[in-house]
């Protein structure tokens, strides 16, 4: 594999990881669910996911 398409299909999987993160906050927004985040701080906290939208 070439140093071309390797970083072709790395930025495929990047992209894919975009799209999927985007329908999971979509679909925790529809449903009023909270997304769990863990800050630089070390809290965890529990934020509705329409704030990521």
């Amino acid at each position: 594999m070439s140093k071309t398409e390797h970083n072709q299909m790395i930025k495929k999987i990047v992209n894919g990881l975009k799209i999927a993160e985007r329908k999971m906050l979509e679909e925790k927004a529809k449903n009023n669910e909270d997304v769990i985040v863990c800050g630089d701080d070390n809290v965890i906290r529990h934020i509705p996911a329409h704030n990521f939208l």
